[in-house]
């Protein structure tokens, strides 16, 4: 116990400080274990080299890629000028717009940073030069990227599910219907946002222009039915699905909407790289520091803590909920899911919780870190698109946390909204 706090605290002062996020971390780690342990200190650079030797990782560069394929080859704006001619015509337009592009977006990526990296930037652009705030652009397009981690083809979900042994396609459709009450209530809060303020501008609705977009965008959201069909039928893996992904993208750019050139392919390859990299840096200085977690007893000891204060099952989940917010917050959400799962789910299960209900809650709590201090990985990556100092992007964001939290309640007392829909679909 006392190195996770040591850990802690030096991360701390370090982000204090003004060190970036991956080196407080990272530091953080290799100063423990020099000064608290035996352990060589050879074994954090092999745990960092181990968390990026993963075929599932793979699947991360693959998804950035082909967010960045369909943002440059015209695909993110085929998905945008649907979503436009779906929900443009209801008040606080494209505040709604973004809203839903990044439900759309999420079933092709399935990574909530190139949602942001993508949409997220042709949106907050689209929503400033009509009158919204830059930080209220900024704040929904952040809080929308986050349902990329939540409704399927998410990896997070694809881990917790294999971890904890349950059926992935049942754990990945019923992520999709929390992403979708989440984006709902989303728009219902922009809608009276935009009113109270009296910003935001409506399109009329036009069938004839619905009917064009929807055309214009059929071979783009043929993407996530290649990808999801082969995952749910167990053709491929969600690795090659997002090799495949690619590959469609890269096709679709170049022969169908024509935006793009085979000569693009190394440029758009290499900045890809880049962004990776400066990404990933981040995932793989958490992992030391979950190795610290996990050989000081932390993970353990916390869990053992929670489940002696309540044999009610909505007790118990109201006190996970707090602590899974707060270890989203400081621990890479992959990292957390393979310590935990082990640990919570046989003790949720006692007291009458739901596996796959439990499985997609942990999801979508973990990927609040994904928006949220210190260590939001999606918070960074707006951070560095729309150049808004990151205290005004936080402010910004706070109602939409909020609505989260609120959403997860919900989920909490009624967890048959998310358990329901898939025993029918299944019939279990």
């Amino acid at each position: 116990m006392s190195m996770s706090l040591v850990l802690l605290v030096l991360f701390l002062v370090l982000m204090f400080l003004g060190v970036p996020i991956a080196v407080s971390l990272g530091a953080a780690s290799v100063i423990t274990i020099v000064t608290m342990s035996s352990l060589p200190l050879s074994l954090a650079a092999q745990s960092m080299f181990t968390s990026m030797n993963s075929f599932i990782m793979v699947a991360v560069p693959l998804f950035i890629l082909c967010g960045s394929l369909m943002d440059e080859g015209g695909i993110a704006d085929k998905i945008y000028n649907l979503a436009e001619a779906l929900v443009g015509w209801i008040y606080g337009g494209l505040g709604h717009v973004s809203v839903v592009v990044n439900m759309l977006f999420a079933g092709m990526s399935g990574s909530s940073v190139a949602a942001i990296a993508s949409i997220g930037k042709m949106s907050i652009n689209a929503l400033s030069k009509k009158g919204y705030p830059r930080d209220y652009a900024t704040a929904i397009n952040l809080s929308g990227s986050m349902l990329a981690s939540v409704i399927p083809p998410s990896i997070l979900m694809i881990n917790a599910a294999a971890t904890a042994n349950i059926s992935i396609g049942q754990a990945l459709l019923a992520g999709f219907i929390p992403g979708l009450i989440i984006g709902l209530i989303f728009m219902v809060y922009n809608y009276f946002y935009c009113k109270k303020h009296g910003i935001g501008d409506r399109t009329p609705f036009s069938g004839k222009k619905l009917g064009k977009a929807l055309i214009e965008a059929i071979p783009a959201l043929l993407t996530p039915v290649i990808l999801l069909g082969g995952v749910y039928t167990g053709i491929y893996t969600p690795t090659e699905g997002a090799a495949i992904a690619v590959v469609y993208s890269t096709l679709v750019s170049i022969y169908v909407y024509k935006n793009l050139k085979w000569s693009d392919l190394p440029r758009i390859i290499c900045k890809n790289a880049r962004s990776t990299g400066t990404i990933l840096f981040v995932a793989i200085a958490a992992k030391p520091a979950s190795l610290i977690f996990e050989m000081d007893g932390l993970p353990a000891l916390v869990a053992n803590l929670i489940t002696g204060i309540s044999s009610n099952s909505i007790v118990i989940m109201l006190v996970l909920y707090l602590f899974l917010v707060c270890v989203g917050m400081f621990m890479d959400a992959t990292a957390a899911i393979f310590i935990l799962v082990p640990i919570l789910l046989p003790a949720v299960q006692a007291v009458g919780v739901n596996p796959l209900f439990f499985i997609v809650f942990m999801v979508i709590t973990l990927s609040f870190g994904l928006i949220t201090p210190p260590v939001g990985v999606c918070l960074y990556a707006a951070e560095n698109v729309t150049g808004l100092p990151l205290e005004k992007i936080i402010k910004a964001s706070i109602p939409w946390i909020v609505l989260i939290a609120v959403a997860l309640l919900i989920f909490i007392f009624f967890p048959q909204i998310i358990t329901v829909p898939v025993g029918l679909i299944f019939g279990t």
